[in-house]
């Protein structure tokens, strides 16, 4: 850190004051899995859900990432992490605001989610949504693995480039097994009470 900054954390409002006024617990809730998994989906059906019972949430997905604050990176190895520790700061923020933060990426490797665990500390949850290759290729909802097999997508995850299972997560939904509304509910029986402040 240059000489030139001097952040204020200290002197602001802080977490416990936001959560209080909120009426809720701060998390934010990282859900990682291949492209077609079902990680959107039940992102937005999670924040529905949330909002419906009175809770402050803000949803970070992906593709909404890139087509803005992250819409200079690309899919390199150094893009990927930098795509990464934009999102997880971005969460901490918003976390540390009181928010409830549900976030949609792919987080292909360990090492892209150990990174994300860290920025965010002890707030931090992840999700994996567990979805074969296969069943993914096969609902290929945006048409990308089709691409990605003909050569179009390099550095495709999954294709081409690697995604290691996250078999650490705090919570695993395999969407190949179970309809949204089941895994919904077992996501909300996880996240819930974390969710209160007593």
């Amino acid at each position: 850190m240059t000489s030139n900054i001097h952040p204020i954390f200290d002197t602001i409002l802080q977490t416990e004051q936001k959560e209080f006024l909120l009426n809720q617990k701060a998390w934010v809730v990282w859900m990682v899995g291949l492209s077609g998994s079902g990680k959107s989906t039940l992102a937005r059906a999670l924040e529905n859900h949330l909002h419906q019972s009175g809770k402050l949430t803000a949803l970070l997905d992906g593709d909404n990432l890139r087509s803005g604050i992250n819409n200079n990176l690309g899919f390199s190895q150094e893009d990927r992490l930098e795509n990464i520790r934009r999102a997880a700061e971005t969460a901490r923020l918003l976390s540390s605001n009181g928010l409830i933060t549900i976030c949609s990426l792919i987080s292909p490797t360990e090492e892209v989610r150990s990174m994300a665990r860290n920025i965010i500390g002890e707030k931090y949850l992840e999700v994996y949504i567990d979805c074969p290759l296969e069943v993914c290729e096969q609902r290929d909802v945006k048409g990308l693995y089709a691409k990605a097999r003909e050569g179009l997508i390099p550095d495709f995850t999954g294709i081409s480039a690697p995604f290691e299972p996250a078999l650490n997560a705090d919570l695993i939904l395999n969407t190949h097994k179970n309809t949204v509304e089941e895994g919904l509910k077992k996501l909300t029986q996880f996240l819930v009470p974390k969710l209160q402040l007593n």
